[in-house]
C-alpha cells in the first residue's frame, strides 16, 4: 500500500485508509488477545493499564489531568486510581503549593507492569513485521511518522 500525498483523489485516500485501519484493526486484536491474558494475571482492566501508560511518560497526573486523558469525570478518574493504588501501582502525593491538589505516581511495580506489556506488543508487532516485505514495512514506518505529526501517537 502506498500512502497518497494531500491533495490526491479523495477514493484512493479513502481505500488506503480502509486498508490501514484493517491493519490497525488486525495489529490490535493480535496484541490484545496477549495483552488480555498479562493483565488478567496483574488484576488490570484495559482503562487502568491505559492510565499506566500515561503515567509511564509522565513524572506525574493530577486527578484532572486523569480525568481528561482518560475521558472520565474526576470522580470516575479517583475511582480507577484507588484500585490501582490497592495493586501497587500507583500512589498518591499532595504538591507542596496546595495540599488539595493531589499528585499520581507510578511505582516501581507499575513501572515494571507497563514495561513487561511494550515487550510483549514489541514481541507481537515484530512477528507481524518480520512476515512483510520492505514496502509495506515502509508503509508502517511513514504512518507512523504522520501519525506522530498530528500527535496521534
Amino acid at each position: 500500500m502506498k500512502l497518497i500525498p494531500q491533495g490526491t483523489p479523495s477514493a484512493t485516500l479513502k481505500a488506503d485508509a480502509s486498508r490501514l485501519a484493517d491493519f490497525v484493526l488486525f495489529t490490535q486484536r493480535s496484541c490484545i488477545l496477549n495483552l488480555s491474558k498479562e493483565l488478567n494475571r496483574g488484576n488490570l482492566s484495559y482503562p487502568q493499564f491505559f492510565l499506566l501508560t500515561y503515567l509511564s511518560s509522565e513524572e506525574y497526573l493530577t486527578m484532572t489531568d486523569i480525568s481528561k486523558k482518560m475521558g472520565h469525570s474526576t470522580a470516575a478518574a479517583t475511582g480507577l486510581v484507588d484500585r490501582i493504588e490497592k495493586l501497587g501501582y500507583v500512589e498518591r502525593a499532595h504538591a507542596s503549593e496546595d495540599r488539595r491538589k493531589i499528585m499520581v505516581r507510578i511505582t516501581p511495580k507499575g513501572v515494571e507492569m507497563v514495561a513487561r506489556m511494550r515487550k510483549e506488543i514489541a514481541n507481537d508487532l515484530a512477528g507481524i513485521l518480520a512476515s512483510m516485505d520492505e514496502e509495506a514495512a515502509e508503509t508502517v514506518e511513514q504512518t507512523k511518522l504522520a501519525m506522530a505529526s498530528h500527535r496521534f501517537a
